[in-house]
């Protein structure tokens, strides 16, 4: 028990979340809870400093996506689009609120499978339907658990785009570890925590956050009447968006492609050149701090992997999964939360979580579709609540446009409650009833 009061992880995690729940900034709860941790697991301050810093390097290309996204997306409203976009959106809703929420979540899961620009038309669809969000009285935190539940849900479920990726990370690490499955088995018991995930939505926007919430209006800079018909612009941007998507898919690399989208834009004259700086800076200013906050976060994981605090706590609470399947899972659940909830990304937690859990499946006799859904479940347990998940600071930087929606209280813990929840109980009740 001492053993895992002291252990950096759990220590940090926590440290981590209270410091955020006390309305810490998320960067400096990051900094102070990786320094806690470094100086838990017997680092030197200077030395965890290194590794915190070098770690950083580890989100450097996430960071300069969400960098240069956030020009993209700029560019789209300077050029008009977005707010066309949005008041094409509210002329069809009109009065209905929950066909607006049900629009979000369906263009957030095609932005996971489809077309995988994951967050990045937050920040371009968002800010303008916020008036129409404070006319029909919604309370953000259900669209909060909308956009998160599109965001998490299709890369369990879907075995496309990030689904392909994180389901072929699962089967990967079980076959690394020496047992045989195909990837094509990931989606077919996967679906249960899609399943799960889908009741904590429906319960979150119908139940939890259904009543009318009053939000001042904030007037914005924009015409009364607007033009809904595309003209030259518009189109060159439409089309810079599909080449950003194209370049994505070919070369795999999403800074590539938002690099070539502005060069589209600018060559096209879609916005003149003059206004290129002043873009730059606006995207920077729009998406900057979520990139920051992915450096950071790598930072954090670099500093929690060198004290050997994963291990260490596995091997405190491992005795106790050798009884049986039930408790082994809970305590599975246990050790993914934490350190999803710390890294802020389920997709780097898998090959860590699979090393050691493996083992034990293998030695506890856990069948082929109860592996799939504990590691599954423990990867993704945090995505949805963690303080320095993009799954969090993605709907946050949409929602927070006008400074009314704040990122711990009404992203993360409504997230926190109506996913991890329902997926710590799906995993338990399908170990529990098919071994």
């Amino acid at each position: 028990m001492i053993t895992l009061i002291t252990n950096p992880i759990i220590v940090s995690v926590v440290l981590l979340c209270i410091l955020c729940l006390c309305r810490i900034n998320v960067l400096l709860a990051l900094i102070i809870s990786a320094v806690v941790g470094g100086l838990l697991g017997h680092i030197g301050i200077s030395d965890v400093m290194n590794i915190f810093v070098h770690g950083m390097g580890d989100n450097a290309e996430t960071a300069l996506s969400y960098i240069l996204l956030g020009a993209f997306a700029v560019s789209m409203t300077h050029t008009g689009l977005a707010p066309i976009l949005s008041m094409k959106i509210g002329n069809a809703i009109k009065s209905k609120k929950y066909m607006l929420i049900f629009i979000l979540t369906g263009i957030a899961i095609l932005s996971q499978n489809l077309i995988p620009v994951h967050i990045a038309f937050i920040p371009i669809l968002i800010p303008p339907l916020l008036c129409i969000m404070n006319e029909l009285k919604i309370d953000r935190r259900s669209v909060a658990c909308a956009l998160a539940f599109g965001l998490k849900a299709p890369y369990i479920v879907i075995p496309a785009g990030f689904g392909l990726i994180f389901q072929s990370l699962i089967a990967d690490n079980i076959i690394q570890n020496g047992i045989e499955i195909s990837r094509n088995e990931v989606w077919k018991h996967a679906w249960v925590l899609g399943l799960a995930m889908l009741i904590g939505f429906l319960i979150a926007i119908f139940i939890t956050y259904s009543k009318p919430r009053e939000y001042k209006t904030i007037e914005i800079e924009q015409k009364q009447n607007v033009d809904l018909s595309l003209n030259k612009n518009h189109y060159v941007t439409l089309l810079a968006a599909f080449i950003t998507l194209g370049i994505q898919l070919w070369t795999g690399s999403l800074p590539l492609g938002a690099l070539v989208g502005l060069a589209v834009i600018f060559g096209f004259k879609a916005i003149d050149h003059d206004k290129m700086d002043k873009l730059i800076n606006e995207g920077v200013g729009l998406m900057g701090y979520v990139a920051f906050v992915m450096l950071v976060a790598a930072g954090f994981a670099a500093v929690m992997k060198a004290t050997g605090g994963i291990d260490s706590l596995v091997n405190a609470i491992a005795p106790f999964m050798m009884t049986n399947k039930v408790l082994a899972t809970c305590l599975m659940l246990f050790v993914g939360l934490f350190i999803t909830m710390g890294i802020g990304t389920s997709f780097g937690t898998i090959p860590i979580l699979a090393v050691l859990y493996v083992p034990i499946f293998a030695k506890l006799g856990f069948s082929i579709p109860s592996m799939i859904i504990v590691l599954a479940a423990a990867a993704a347990l945090g995505d949805a609540g963690s303080p320095a998940s993009d799954t969090t600071l993605g709907p946050t930087a949409g929602l927070n446009a006008d400074e009314q929606h704040n990122h711990i209280w009404d992203t993360c813990v409504p997230t926190f409650l109506h996913y991890n929840i329902p997926l710590i109980i799906a995993a338990i009740l399908y170990v529990a009833i098919v071994g």
